[in-house]
């Protein structure tokens, strides 16, 4: 294990941070709030953190694959205590374990908030809030890897640590500058989307606080209603149509950009991913009109945009879907579990993930039949080695298993099954609210302590996609070998 790379690499992550802040504390300064102060603590905390690490000497740059997961899972953990120091200092939110999950639910694009009254929160407090689901959104360490060349030869597997889905991929040959087109194509939607929401009737402040919580896929909003509070059928449509791009792996938009869009259209994620949306909404649809809304055009903007936003697991919400039939409940309850595609900036289980489980299953069916014969599995004409396929099924195994484990752990506090087992998918797949107690109108924050803790730690599960932090329990992994 490379510890001085380590605590580097960990050391500019904490600067990067401690610069992050200063947006938020022009906000607070623009708008004349005492919070400014809680920003200038933040960064001076962190600097003297920070900056020490990042002056150690090494002696080799090459970050080897235990050093990656370790730089990966201890950055987030780091970069989410500090970044929950605004919030104590503002007296935004005094408990330093409840700023750490509102933090952590930011950071992670869970979007879950123990805030009953958010409207009452400083401006530059709301806009941290939301600047930590966009800096989260692609990834706060391949941001690290695009802007540090100290990295050096370890930054892809950094990338492929922190990269969501079975399958990294690089779309150049430099791991450098693949996290610098991702970025530049995730700044360039961030841009379009919030002139569109000025367009929308939306101020300058809404409109960036809601983009960055969309296309982080993270749906932190400035209203205690969130995008209901509006009334705008323009902003909902907008939102919607931005979540769902969001919940695309980005890669795919480098490809429309290359003018390769066969490449995009033949993609059989893609394909899934809005076939989906699609056959949802449409059954949400038909099932609500005519009960809950008296109009089929208002029918299908709701359930566009709750579709949208479970799948992609972003959180936001223009109605109390609590209050739906329980045929549409059941649908929005499944897409928890299904989420964004891999590489975006959605969470969950990942559509490709459930595509390849489809594709072993029918296989299986099929060796019945056929005992002796190969019949491999296929992603886009292009077969899956078998540990890829074991790599699939044991995440899919281990997610039900902690989702059901962690789901006991919290009824023990006397939540209702349907509470108890919606808050665990919501944490564990980022996706922000549940149902019942944890419904799009309620919120976390009557959890004990504990509570709390168990849900951050699922939030950070489910963005470092298990593995990653399971490895830290394997006593092989502390080993120098």
């Amino acid at each position: 294990m490379n510890y001085g790379i380590i605590i580097k690499v960990l050391g500019n992550l904490l600067l990067i941070e401690s610069v992050a802040f200063i947006p938020a504390l022009v906000v607070s300064l623009i708008y004349s709030e005492k919070a400014f102060l809680s920003f200038i603590y933040s960064i001076l905390i962190v600097l003297v953190f920070g900056f020490p690490m990042s002056r150690i000497k090494i002696e080799t740059k090459r970050i080897k694959a235990k050093d990656a997961l370790l730089i990966v899972s201890l950055g987030w953990v780091f970069v989410s205590f500090f970044g929950s120091l605004p919030y104590v200092f503002s007296g935004s939110i005094p408990s330093l374990v409840d700023a750490f999950f509102e933090t952590v639910s930011g950071f992670t694009t869970t979007g879950s908030t123990i805030l009953g009254n958010i409207e009452v929160l400083p401006t530059g407090i709301l806009f941290w809030r939301s600047l930590t689901i966009w800096l989260g959104g692609m990834g706060i360490l391949v941001l690290t890897v695009a802007i540090l060349p100290a990295i050096g030869v370890g930054g892809y597997q950094i990338f492929k640590a922190e990269t969501t889905g079975p399958i990294a991929e690089k779309i150049v040959p430099k791991i450098k500058d693949t996290a610098k087109i991702l970025y530049v194509i995730y700044v360039g939607i961030t841009i379009i989307q919030a002139v569109l929401l000025c367009l929308g009737g939306m101020s300058l402040m809404e409109s960036l606080i809601h983009t960055f919580a969309t296309v982080g896929t993270g749906g932190f909003s400035s209203k205690n209603a969130s995008i209901g509070a509006y009334n705008s059928s323009f902003i909902v449509y907008v939102i919607s149509i931005f979540m769902i791009l969001c919940g695309i792996n980005f890669s795919l938009f480098y490809d429309i950009l290359k003018g390769r869009w066969r490449n995009a259209l033949k993609n059989s994620e893609l394909r899934l991913y809005l076939g989906i949306i699609a056959v949802s909404t449409l059954l949400i649809t038909l099932n609500l009109n005519g009960r809950i809304y008296n109009s089929i055009f208002e029918t299908f903007k709701h359930a566009l945009f709750q579709v949208s936003t479970i799948i992609t697991t972003t959180g936001f919400s223009t109605v109390d879907f609590n209050k739906w039939t329980d045929f549409s409940k059941s649908i929005l309850f499944l897409l928890m579990f299904v989420g964004g595609c891999a590489g975006s900036t959605g969470g969950g289980i990942k559509v490709i993930r459930l595509s390849i489980m489809g594709k072993l299953v029918k296989r299986e069916i099929s060796k019945l039949l056929h005992p002796k014969a190969y019949v491999p599995i296929k992603i886009d004409d292009r077969i899956l080695s078998p540990d890829t396929v074991v790599s699939v099924s044991g995440f899919f195994f281990l997610y039900i298993a902690i989702f059901a484990f962690s789901t006991i752990l919290i009824s023990l506090e006397g939540i209702d099954l349907i509470s108890s087992a919606s808050a665990v998918a919501a944490t564990l797949g980022n996706i922000g609210p549940g149902f019942e107690l944890v419904g799009p109108v309620q919120n976390f924050s009557f959890f004990s302590a504990p509570s709390k803790i168990l849900f951050s730690l699922l939030m950070l599960f489910g963005r470092l996609e298990l593995f990653t932090v399971f490895l830290f329990f394997v006593p092989e992994f502390w080993k120098n070998s």
